[in-house]
């Protein structure tokens, strides 16, 4: 007779988006080296990307699905999930610190080959001013973060045509600061080649870009998956780590509006 040792735990089975994704995020990474040699890979840019994106709905259906139609998911492994977000969000808070840190090494310390100035004299005429698009996209992402506070306290009162509507708010917030962002970059005079202020700069928005990026696709995720009646006011683990991922994209934008915008100018 087989015996079963029953434990709190979620086993995941074998899946394949977890190599899936190593391999696209490989490739994304070469072909931004490639991009920085003006020899970019348009091929493989856009099949990585496709497979990122095609791995992480699919990587999030499973996720969804074994812990409302299967319901896997046990109090020990929802705050395993929590454990694990903050643990994330931990390592990209690393992430943007070793940005900065070379930003306010170049800026409190300048080179002499740019002239012992910060930004190069070169580049000065040219900034962003940064109450401009800049701040309209602070307020944007503010007011996003806020509308998706609200729209969690409206769901936990069980409001769910109210939190909808902020959610699609949020949603749309979210999309606008993408394009204003991408508008920024076609409209700048300097590129990521025009000195180390130039690189430093298109670096640190550009990753944040894409952590917006990331952000609108996973509360987009969890807005259809609402909708779907698989979150309820007592249980939406996936609108917390979401509203989480939201704020500290919000937090990262206060400081790169501040000292890449701001100070500089």
């Amino acid at each position: 007779m087989k015996s079963f040792i029953y434990q709190p735990f979620h086993l995941v089975t074998i899946s394949p988006w977890p190599i899936i994704t190593s391999f696209s995020l490989m490739n994304l990474t070469m072909s931004m080296i490639t991009m920085f040699n003006n020899k970019l890979n348009y091929m493989m840019f856009s099949i990585s990307i496709l497979l990122i994106l095609l791995c992480s709905f699919q990587w999030w259906r499973d996720i969804y699905r074994e812990s409302t139609l299967q319901g896997m998911h046990s109090i020990k492994t929802k705050n395993g999930l929590k454990l694990s977000m903050i643990l994330f969000i931990a390592s990209e808070i690393l992430f943007f610190i070793s940005f900065f840190w070379s930003y306010f090494h170049m800026m409190l310390s300048p080179s002499i080959d740019i002239g012992i100035e910060w930004p190069p004299y070169s580049l000065k005429s040219f900034l962003i001013d940064p109450y401009s698009l800049p701040l309209l996209n602070t307020i944007i992402l503010i007011s996003s973060g806020m509308f998706l506070s609200m729209a969690h306290y409206l769901l936990i009162m069980k409001n769910m045509y109210a939190t909808n509507f902020l959610i699609i708010i949020t949603l749309i917030l979210g999309m606008i600061f993408t394009w204003i962002q991408m508008t920024e970059y076609f409209n700048s005079t300097y590129s990521i080649f025009n000195s180390n202020f130039g690189a430093t700069f298109f670096m640190m928005t550009g990753f944040h870009g894409i952590h917006v990026i990331i952000g609108t696709m996973f509360i987009l995720i969890m807005f259809i998956m609402m909708n779907k009646n698989y979150l309820s006011n007592y249980h939406h683990l996936s609108f917390e780590l979401s509203a989480w991922y939201w704020h500290f994209v919000d937090v990262v934008w206060l400081f790169l509006f501040i000292f890449i915008y701001w100070w500089p100018y």
